[in-house]
């Protein structure tokens, strides 16, 4: 199934590349997503692993994640008259860390912010036509995906910390280096290498997506890395066809 959301940096295009490198499905029995996002590797199939665990340093998400799961039918009672307007997207950005909005406002306002935004950036006002309520109908889906999933809210650190195993497979996407800004996060090059100096001490796989970037390269030069290639969203749109190279980094 596909994600209910759009997020920057996502991996609508390139999730199957990546799950095809999965390890032999025995060899791991609990799959952790380290930073989650709009999860479109982890809606890609059914069940990864026996645990499965989301995680995401962004709180509004994981709200949003949280909701779905545990209170749909408020959360989709919530959003159900709301439109896609300029004023309802500065009301959102303005009233969303407000103190006193109970969770599912939080989420419905998080949720009118991603779906209203150009790019997902949750900051500029999209005025390319848009409906916020035309993915209620996938929530359902979502819950019943999210049933038996671990909703994490850690930095990245500390949850491998928390669940690595030596049968444990971790997929990371991190924000790409020198493209940080976009990511509305406080991600810089010391935790670049804080990401690669905890991964080189970990009991179990990893799998890492990255931009194809020379600094990156040289980081992970011990370990397995594959240079592909996807379609540029942008440039497809544009007529060009041009591509976006990134790279696939395994410890296996």
């Amino acid at each position: 199934m596909d994600s209910f959301i759009s997020w920057i940096g996502g991996k609508k295009l390139l999730r199957k590349a990546i799950t095809e490198r999965f390890p032999e499905s025995e060899s791991y029995d609990r799959y952790i997503e380290v930073f989650g996002g709009a999860g479109w590797v982890l809606f890609s199939k059914d069940l990864h692993a026996k645990c499965e665990v989301f995680n995401d340093i962004d709180s509004n998400l994981v709200n949003l994640y949280r909701c779905l799961k545990y209170h749909r039918e408020a959360l989709e009672k919530e959003l159900q008259y709301t439109v896609h307007s300029r004023e309802v997207f500065m009301n959102c950005k303005q009233q969303l860390n407000m103190s006193g909005l109970t969770d599912i406002q939080r989420a419905a306002r998080y949720f009118t912010l991603i779906r209203s935004s150009f790019g997902s950036d949750r900051q500029s006002f999209k005025t390319a036509t848009s409906c916020i309520v035309d993915k209620i109908g996938d929530f359902p889906k979502v819950q019943e995906r999210l049933k038996r999933v671990v909703i994490e809210n850690k930095d990245f650190e500390d949850l491998i910390k928390v669940y690595d195993r030596p049968n444990a497979l971790f997929y990371l996407d991190p924000p790409y280096h020198t493209t940080e800004k976009y990511y509305n996060c406080d991600f810089g090059e010391k935790d670049h290498i804080r990401l690669r100096d905890c991964l080189k001490q970990i009991k179990g796989k990893f799998i890492l997506s990255y931009n194809n970037d020379e600094f990156i390269k040289n980081l992970y030069k011990e370990y397995n890395i594959e240079e592909i290639s996807r379609n540029n969203n942008l440039s497809i749109n544009r007529g060009t066809g041009r591509e976006f190279k990134e790279l696939i980094i395994r410890n296996y």
